[in-house]
């Protein structure tokens, strides 16, 4: 499973989801689904999220050790 810490970064930067998905152009929802590990997200997709919080792609998400 693919976990992430979206939502400390949000926190962190005190953003809303809505405010997230304007700045890398997809839903409100989509962020919703990304914090809650209900969405397999593209590479550009995690580039851009790695580009806006301006952090490692690894730093943001990382696989769980129940394979």
């Amino acid at each position: 499973m693919l976990n992430n810490n979206i939502r400390v970064e949000r926190a962190i930067r005190r953003i809303s989801q809505q405010e997230l998905a304007d700045a890398i152009g997809v839903s409100r929802q989509t962020i919703f689904s990304i914090e809650n590990n209900k969405y397999i997200l593209s590479t550009e997709l995690a580039l851009k999220l790695s580009a806006y919080f301006n952090k490692p792609v690894n730093d943001l998400f990382w696989l769980s050790d129940d394979l």
